[in-house]
């Protein structure tokens, strides 16, 4: 703004000369100019003047007002900010611990969790490869004979007519296994035994599928 002004005067400073000389031209070398047109120049020098007197004034007021300006200071904290500031402090504080402890606890959790994962499936591989070692040892078994008829009398109880492959390994007594694919049904114990025939009977423990003509007859692996 003060540029603005001062550029202003300038200009107004040079105007006001060049009429000043164009008056002086005027009064010498123009003796004949009517005194209408002396007139209007007159009073626009005299209003140039004023403007050039007024921008002075502006300027010098503009001045004064930027020597005695006071800075202001900035504003200060009361008592209750500060306590209120310090209360948020704290806050944040116990959030952040509590935070803390839960992501604590979490972790904590997730390793008991993994220990207790990692036992369970420990076991269930022991139990796997236990349930396949023993399916493995039934598949493998030497069969030494095959169910000809299974009979449920209400009478006598259950029995089995045999059909014996091997007559060394079978004699009366011999305790004998029903194997079905890798699994084993029951068990059964000679009776009589005649040649490749034999007489034999459930024992305790058997199984609930009965079993049918045609299913294996092994010794019972050793588990």
């Amino acid at each position: 703004m003060d540029t603005m002004k001062l550029l202003l005067g300038t200009i107004i400073a040079l105007l006001l000369a060049a009429l000043v000389m164009s008056w002086n031209g005027m009064q010498l070398g123009v003796k004949n100019t009517p005194a209408d047109e002396i007139e209007r120049l007159s009073k626009q020098i005299d209003a140039l003047r004023e403007d050039q007197h007024r921008i002075a004034l502006e300027k010098q007021l503009l001045q004064t007002n930027a020597a005695l300006a006071v800075p202001v200071a900035p504003p200060t904290t009361t008592s209750d900010e500060l306590e209120a500031m310090k209360l948020q402090v704290k806050e944040n504080r116990e959030k952040l611990a509590a935070m803390a402890e839960e992501k604590t606890k979490a972790e904590r959790d997730a390793k008991v969790s993994d220990s207790e994962n990692l036992e369970l499936v420990r076991d269930g591989l022991e139990k796997s490869n236990s349930l396949a070692r023993e399916a493995r040892l039934i598949s493998q078994a030497l069969m030494v004979g095959k169910v000809k008829e299974y009979v449920e009398d209400a009478q006598y109880g259950g029995f089995a007519t045999l059909e014996v492959l091997l007559p060394e390994q079978v004699q009366q007594n011999t305790i004998l296994a029903i194997r079905r694919n890798t699994g084993i049904l029951g068990q059964l114990k000679i009776t009589s035994i005649e040649g490749t025939e034999a007489v034999a009977s459930p024992l305790p423990g058997f199984g609930t599928i009965p079993p049918k003509p045609g299913d294996e007859l092994i010794l019972p692996p050793r588990f």
